[in-house]
């Protein structure tokens, strides 16, 4: 533990014990509170009077004095106007710098990827007091723009490029700061905020690990043996005493009996960055706000925020049930994770541990393939655990399987069928076959699973179809990158332009396209010099 942020927690929790039992009317608290938790009243009014555009800006603005101390002057003030709470922000907070990074056009899309590594990189440092930001011992790599912290699952497509651009040592010190979050929260948390800590994101630390020595990655998972089962362990957190058709926390216990994943969140009210739009969503729903607020918080735990894939009707945000759904992509990482562990205890000769975790990853594997595949349609999908039925639609987390290698050769000839004739489209895979308006939905496509689809397809040898996806999506990106001198955060694969739709404007930077792009060109070198109109 670092001495410095150990007296940075105390100094914190001494002066805000009164403030937060009282708030909490004797609730147990967290070790870190959140800005919601920190400013109450003062929160809720900057955030329901959208005092900025972002609800982020706010919860990322660093405190000039201590909780109390700006509460007592609020409530003195009483700023009852936007441009009133505004000013009082203002004099009271630092707020988070805006992004002005911009990077002059480089001769060609790689150097302009390899111009922006040091600026997306950003040095270990204890956060200010009372600031939202999560301590982590080693320099991290961020997604860019408004998100300037550091993120799970986007951290392991980012390294897939740091690697090539000769940044190993990068890469490592940001595994080292994830090993260091486990340790500390038992967990990796969605990002290094403290109003992230209910949540994680996809279980990506292994294959993070395993980039450390790709040739023999037994023995990187043998090294990093107690934080692959201290993950683990959080996801299957609940197991115990449950019965078919029950869940608790992450896990989902199926009608046979045998334990699956969810994405849930251990947090049921507004995401503090996202307050006003979940406060308005859950009123207009007619359904329990907490039970709205935590399938919002489980959707973002899953890095698909938001898709129809989580919603009842499609259309409508305010229907969403993310925790109701057993995920393929979820699942597939977490057999993954089993197998990997499984390795790693077979490398330190602990056969026990090996043994039990190769069962698990088989048990989970029959699981998958008895609820999740389809073989009337040829494809993965998501399972109803409440209804008892599969969901029908089609995204592209169905190549998961066939990236972590769980998918017999029937199942992914029919995958790769399916992905060439439904989900391939002119400048990628598109994220689902469904327009809602929701980002991780058509026309979008994104780069991780640009990625997972090109390893998943070429680790059952369909090669050719493997390197049509790259192709389009680099043709893409480059497109995109001669026209805006952005590498943006996603990209509308149907039109070949930068995507849309979300929570928030397109963001730039940005850390897993820059990452995945790099890796692809790394992958077929043959594309570095192609034409953008040369990849149909």
């Amino acid at each position: 533990m670092n001495p410095v942020l150990d007296v940075r927690r105390a100094a914190s929790w001494c002066g805000l014990l009164a403030l937060l039992c009282s708030a909490a009317a004797g609730a147990a608290q967290p070790y870190y509170a959140t800005p919601a938790q920190l400013f109450g009243p003062l929160f809720v009014r900057v955030q329901m009077a959208a005092v900025f555009p972002d609800g982020k800006t706010f919860v990322d603005a660093v405190p000039k004095a201590s909780p109390r101390i700006i509460l007592q002057r609020f409530h003195k003030r009483n700023p009852h106007t936007r441009a009133a709470l505004l000013r009082f922000v203002e004099r009271n907070f630092t707020l988070p710098a805006p992004d002005h990074t911009r990077v002059p056009k480089s001769a060609t899309m790689q150097a302009h990827i390899a111009t922006l590594w040091p600026l997306l990189t950003r040095p270990a440092s204890v956060p200010p007091l009372y600031s939202s930001l999560l301590y982590v011992p080693k320099p991290y790599v961020i997604p860019g723009g408004r998100f300037r912290e550091f993120y799970y699952w986007d951290s392991y497509f980012t390294m897939l490029g740091l690697i090539p651009d000769g940044r190993m040592a990068g890469a490592r010190d940001m595994i080292d700061d994830f090993a260091y979050l486990i340790r500390t929260y038992g967990h990796i948390p969605n990002g290094t905020r403290t109003y992230y800590l209910s949540r994680s994101q996809p279980p990506v630390y292994y294959l993070m690990i395993a980039l450390l020595d790709p040739r023999h990655p037994g023995r990187a998972w043998g090294d990093h043996l107690a934080t692959l089962r201290r993950e683990y362990a959080y996801w299957m957190r609940g197991a115990a005493g449950l019965h078919p058709g029950e869940a608790r926390r992450n896990v989902v216990v199926m009608p046979d009996g045998t334990v699956l994943n969810r994405y849930w969140s251990a947090a049921d009210t507004p995401r503090d960055e996202s307050y006003r739009a979940d406060v308005l969503l859950a009123r207009a729903s007619g359904r329990a706000p907490a039970t709205v607020y935590r399938n919002l918080r489980a959707a973002a735990e899953s890095g698909w925020d938001f898709s129809s894939r989580w919603l009842g009707d499609e259309h409508d945000l305010a229907t969403i049930r993310t925790t109701d759904i057993v995920p393929i992509d979820l699942n597939s990482l977490l057999y993954g994770m089993e197998r990997a562990i499984a390795r790693g205890c077979a490398v330190r000769h602990d056969r026990s541990c090996a043994r039990t975790f190769t069962a698990r990853a088989r048990r989970r594997r029959r699981a998958i393939d008895r609820y999740l595949w389809s073989a009337h349609h040829g494809y993965f999908a998501d399972y109803d655990w409440r209804t008892g039925r599969r969901n029908k639609e089609l995204t592209a987390a169905t190549l998961y399987p066939l990236f972590v290698g769980l998918a017999t050769s029937r199942q992914a000839n029919a995958v790769a069928a399916v992905t060439r004739r439904r989900l391939l489209q002119r400048g990628g895979i598109v994220t689902t076959t469904l327009i809602t308006g929701q980002q991780w939905d058509a026309p979008n496509g994104w780069a991780p699973l640009q990625w997972i689809a090109v390893k998943g397809l070429r680790r059952y040898g369909h090669s050719r179809l493997a390197l049509r996806i790259a192709q389009r999506w680099v043709a893409t990106v480059r497109r995109v990158y001669r026209h805006t001198g952005k590498m943006v955060e996603k990209y509308n694969v149907e039109q070949e332009l930068p995507g849309g739709g979300g929570e928030y404007p397109l963001q730039d930077g940005f850390g897993w396209t820059n990452g995945v792009t790099e890796a692809l060109l790394t992958l077929y070198p043959q594309l570095a010099h192609a034409s953008a109109d040369g990849a149909r």
